[in-house]
């Protein structure tokens, strides 16, 4: 009998932190400027520089923390990790180790290990045969990155696929983003993953041997990274062979894992506290601060759309994790003609993420587009009063989107507005009987699957300005049904 396997997932997020300085000097942090031209001797690691924390970095953490539901630490510290690596000037990294300074919590129900703050590590530039450098291939070191303040997030072993990592990032970049405490850019490296993979027969409680995959950074980078190494060990174990604990690296053109180092290389980093710094007490200052900066969450967000506006909780989750959007579509139903009301969201919600963003693409935000909320708003309405169909609504969406405007002008001009009425249906619909006896006859017979024929040939007549439904009453009432 084959054995069936999980998965089983850790994630190591780190985080840029959205400060004007680095996080133990006073160098500005800016991005796109000319190779080392934003360091000192602190972020240079030069004998006798003293380092000083970053009060707005350890601010920005606790936001964090706070976010992520964690428990605070009252007394934190920062540890010397030792290790060697060339973009790494001082010899060491300035992170925490025993006492960060959030520990539990959880989002998007994936519980969270530990949130700590530490320094980033300067930027290897790698030039090969078309960079060469004095006549040869090498490598470079951009140290205007170095000591950048990173917040480390870490899951706990939670996620069991690739779909379920890549939603739970999707949240959390959501979340950071809103928060304000960095730009999340995973473009520019301000948002990038780790990830801890290992398998196990379904079942079993002891984890397996686990892989690393290091510094992804887009969402659809790190699924198909997770998919590739997951198969990988799943190959290994069926040929019976074993699984080596390993760091990897994947390449998303060729879609190819290399290994980077083994277990016999894993670094043994001798953590210890940091001499030049004293250890952060958080203070209630602190935390009123940190906590009256919180703005609402997109998981609460997402909430309260479902709770206060009845929307589908896959509708609200759309306009929750998608600021830009939700943002917008609250703007529209403030400006409803029923107001803020729970009857009007439904519709215009579905209006907002079907056929509006049908039209501007997923990725543009409908504050930049020539289709103003109100306008929106306006014309959803119109639909619901039935001054014209959904059909002819949609052609007046896309002039909206196209050019701007109000709906209600857009429909006069055009000639858009609803034919309604027995006086001016009734003689087309009997026309479209007549046009079709062979239906008529299976509807007078009580087959009503045709009716769509009826209705279609009577919206050709009308150029869709017809309602289906009073369509629908007409035919009975022709039919005598």
């Amino acid at each position: 009998m084959s054995v069936e396997y999980e998965t089983v997932i850790g994630l190591e997020i780190h985080v840029q932190l959205k400060t004007n300085t680095k996080m133990f000097c006073s160098c500005a942090l800016t991005f796109g400027e000319p190779p080392n031209t934003r360091t000192c001797p602190v972020c240079l690691g030069l004998p006798g520089a003293l380092p000083v924390a970053n009060a707005e970095a350890i601010h920005l953490g606790l936001m964090i923390g706070m976010a992520l539901g964690c428990e605070l630490a009252p007394r934190s510290k920062f540890d010397r990790k030792q290790y060697f690596y060339p973009d790494l000037p001082k010899g060491y990294q300035i992170s925490q180790f025993d006492e960060p300074l959030c520990a539990g919590g959880g989002i998007g129900g994936v519980r969270i290990h530990r949130v700590h703050l530490e320094e980033d590590a300067a930027k290897l530039v790698h030039a090969g045969t078309s960079g060469r450098i004095h006549g040869s291939a090498a490598s470079v070191v951009d140290f205007n990155r170095g000591g950048t303040p990173l917040a480390e997030i870490v899951t706990e072993p939670d996620i069991s696929s690739a779909e379920q990592a890549g939603e739970f990032l999707r949240l959390l970049r959501t979340t950071l983003r809103v928060l304000g405490v960095s730009d999340v850019n995973m473009e520019e490296g301000s948002l990038r993953c780790d990830a801890n993979i290992s398998i196990r027969p379904v079942g079993q409680a002891e984890l397996g041997v686990k892989t690393e995959l290091k510094n992804m950074n887009s969402f659809r980078y790190i699924e198909k990274g997770i998919r590739a190494e997951v198969a990988r060990q799943e190959a290994l174990l069926r040929a019976g062979e074993p699984v080596t604990q390993e760091t990897l690296h994947f390449d998303p053109r060729t879609e190819q894992l290399t290994s980077m180092r083994s277990k016999e290389e894993a670094h043994d980093y001798r953590y210890f506290p940091e001499p030049d710094l004293t250890p952060v007490l958080i203070t209630p200052d602190m935390l009123e601060r940190a906590h009256a900066a919180l703005p609402e969450l997109p998981a609460a967000r997402q909430e309260r759309f479902e709770r206060d506006l009845s929307l589908h909780p896959d509708t609200a989750k759309l306009l929750a994790w998608r600021t830009e959007l939700g943002d917008w579509f609250e703007a529209a139903l403030a400006a409803s003609p029923a107001g803020y009301d729970a009857a009007a969201a439904g519709p215009l919600a579905n209006w907002t993420t079907n056929e509006l963003i049908t039209r501007l693409g997923t990725d543009v935000d409908p504050a930049t587009s020539n289709v103003a909320p109100a306008a929106l708003a306006q014309l959803v309405a119109l639909v619901a009063a039935k001054t014209v169909t959904a059909n002819a609504g949609k052609q007046v969406l896309d002039v909206l989107v196209a050019e701007g405007g109000d709906p209600a002008a857009i429909i006069e001009a055009q000639g858009l507005g609803a034919v309604g009425g027995e006086d001016t249906l009734a003689p087309v619909v009997q026309a479209a009987l007549e046009a079709n006896p062979a239906i008529a006859e299976r509807l007078r017979g009580g087959d009503m699957k045709p009716m769509g024929v009826i209705i279609g040939h009577v919206m050709r007549e009308t150029k869709g300005r017809a309602d289906g439904g009073e369509v629908t009453k007409l035919v009975r009432a022709e039919l005598g049904l």
